[in-house]
Protein backbone atom coordinates (compact mmCIF):
# COMPACT_ATOMS: atom_id res chain seq x y z
CA UNK A 1 0.00 0.00 0.00
CA UNK A 2 2.74 2.48 0.95
CA UNK A 3 5.89 0.54 0.08
CA UNK A 4 7.32 2.84 -2.54
CA UNK A 5 9.54 1.68 -5.38
CA UNK A 6 12.61 3.75 -6.15
CA UNK A 7 15.00 3.68 -9.05
CA UNK A 8 18.59 4.80 -9.35
CA UNK A 9 20.20 6.78 -12.12
CA UNK A 10 23.87 7.54 -12.58
CA UNK A 11 24.48 11.21 -11.96
CA UNK A 12 27.07 13.33 -13.73
CA UNK A 13 28.99 13.44 -10.46
CA UNK A 14 30.02 10.23 -8.75
CA UNK A 15 27.06 8.55 -7.10
CA UNK A 16 23.41 7.79 -7.78
CA UNK A 17 20.33 9.95 -8.04
CA UNK A 18 17.17 8.44 -6.52
CA UNK A 19 13.69 8.83 -8.01
CA UNK A 20 10.21 7.49 -7.23
CA UNK A 21 7.41 7.26 -9.83
CA UNK A 22 4.70 7.52 -7.18
CA UNK A 23 6.27 10.54 -5.45
CA UNK A 24 7.50 12.75 -8.29
CA UNK A 25 8.73 15.44 -5.87
CA UNK A 26 11.18 12.98 -4.29
CA UNK A 27 14.77 13.90 -4.94
CA UNK A 28 17.61 12.11 -3.21
CA UNK A 29 21.19 11.04 -3.77
CA UNK A 30 23.63 8.44 -2.55
CA UNK A 31 27.33 7.84 -2.98
CA UNK A 32 26.51 4.25 -3.95
CA UNK A 33 23.45 1.98 -3.98
CA UNK A 34 23.70 1.11 -0.26
CA UNK A 35 23.98 4.78 0.72
CA UNK A 36 21.13 5.72 -1.63
CA UNK A 37 18.85 3.10 -0.04
CA UNK A 38 19.74 4.28 3.46
CA UNK A 39 18.81 7.84 2.46
CA UNK A 40 15.58 6.77 0.75
CA UNK A 41 13.37 6.55 3.86
CA UNK A 42 14.36 10.07 4.91
CA UNK A 43 13.77 11.31 1.36
CA UNK A 44 10.34 9.68 1.25
CA UNK A 45 9.34 11.12 4.64
CA UNK A 46 10.52 14.57 3.57
CA UNK A 47 8.47 14.27 0.38
CA UNK A 48 5.41 13.17 2.39
CA UNK A 49 5.79 16.37 4.42
CA UNK A 50 5.40 18.36 1.21
CA UNK A 51 2.03 16.70 0.60
CA UNK A 52 0.95 17.74 4.12
CA UNK A 53 2.21 21.30 3.60
CA UNK A 54 0.24 21.48 0.33
CA UNK A 55 -2.85 19.79 1.89
CA UNK A 56 -2.84 17.03 -0.72
CA UNK A 57 -3.60 13.34 -0.20
CA UNK A 58 -0.61 11.03 -0.27
CA UNK A 59 -0.70 8.58 -3.19
CA UNK A 60 -0.58 4.84 -2.67
CA UNK A 61 2.42 2.98 -4.02
CA UNK A 62 2.12 1.16 -7.31
CA UNK A 63 3.75 -2.23 -7.93
CA UNK A 64 7.48 -2.02 -8.64
CA UNK A 65 8.71 -2.13 -12.19
CA UNK A 66 11.78 -3.93 -13.44
CA UNK A 67 14.94 -2.39 -12.04
CA UNK A 68 13.21 -0.69 -9.10
CA UNK A 69 13.78 -1.40 -5.43
CA UNK A 70 10.98 -1.32 -2.85
CA UNK A 71 11.46 0.73 0.29
CA UNK A 72 9.49 -0.49 3.31
CA UNK A 73 8.53 2.41 5.55
CA UNK A 74 8.38 2.25 9.36
CA UNK A 75 4.94 1.25 10.70
CA UNK A 76 4.46 4.63 12.39
CA UNK A 77 5.04 6.39 9.06
CA UNK A 78 2.44 4.22 7.33
CA UNK A 79 -0.01 4.91 10.17
CA UNK A 80 0.58 8.66 9.76
CA UNK A 81 -0.07 8.37 6.02
CA UNK A 82 -3.41 6.67 6.71
CA UNK A 83 -4.25 9.32 9.32
CA UNK A 84 -3.42 12.14 6.90
CA UNK A 85 -5.34 10.59 4.00
CA UNK A 86 -8.37 10.00 6.23
CA UNK A 87 -8.22 13.66 7.23
CA UNK A 88 -8.07 14.66 3.56
CA UNK A 89 -11.06 12.43 2.71
CA UNK A 90 -13.05 14.23 5.42
CA UNK A 91 -11.73 17.69 4.52
CA UNK A 92 -10.26 18.01 8.02
CA UNK A 93 -7.54 20.42 9.00
CA UNK A 94 -4.93 19.89 11.69
CA UNK A 95 -6.97 22.17 13.95
CA UNK A 96 -10.00 19.89 13.52
CA UNK A 97 -7.91 16.89 14.57
CA UNK A 98 -6.55 18.75 17.61
CA UNK A 99 -10.07 19.68 18.72
CA UNK A 100 -11.30 16.13 18.19
CA UNK A 101 -8.46 14.71 20.28
CA UNK A 102 -8.41 17.52 22.84
CA UNK A 103 -4.66 18.09 22.46
CA UNK A 104 -2.49 21.17 22.17
CA UNK A 105 -1.29 22.46 18.81
CA UNK A 106 2.20 20.97 18.99
CA UNK A 107 0.89 17.53 19.96
CA UNK A 108 -1.69 17.50 17.19
CA UNK A 109 0.64 18.81 14.53
CA UNK A 110 3.24 16.14 15.30
CA UNK A 111 0.73 13.40 14.53
CA UNK A 112 0.99 14.28 10.83
CA UNK A 113 4.60 15.46 10.86
CA UNK A 114 6.64 12.84 9.04
CA UNK A 115 9.90 14.33 10.26
CA UNK A 116 8.90 13.90 13.91
CA UNK A 117 8.95 10.51 15.61
CA UNK A 118 5.56 10.01 17.24
CA UNK A 119 4.58 7.24 19.60
CA UNK A 120 2.55 4.61 17.79
CA UNK A 121 -0.06 4.71 20.58
CA UNK A 122 -0.76 8.39 19.86
CA UNK A 123 -1.24 7.78 16.15
CA UNK A 124 -3.45 4.77 16.90
CA UNK A 125 -5.59 6.91 19.21
CA UNK A 126 -5.98 9.53 16.48
CA UNK A 127 -6.96 6.85 13.96
CA UNK A 128 -9.48 5.41 16.44
CA UNK A 129 -11.03 8.85 16.90
CA UNK A 130 -11.59 8.84 13.12
CA UNK A 131 -13.11 5.36 13.19
CA UNK A 132 -10.03 3.52 11.94
CA UNK A 133 -8.15 0.61 13.49
CA UNK A 134 -4.53 -0.17 12.82
CA UNK A 135 -3.58 -3.78 12.11
CA UNK A 136 -0.08 -5.05 11.60
CA UNK A 137 0.95 -7.99 9.43
CA UNK A 138 4.32 -9.66 9.48
CA UNK A 139 5.73 -11.42 6.44
CA UNK A 140 8.99 -13.09 5.55
CA UNK A 141 11.66 -10.75 4.22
Amino acid sequence: MYNYAIRFEKDTAPGLAVYCRDLPLLNSYGDDEQHAVSEAVDAIETTLSIYVDERKPIPEATPPQEGERVIYLPAVTVAKIVLWNTMMERDMRKADLRRLLGVHQVQGDRLVDFLHTSKMEQVEAALAALGKRLTIAVEAA
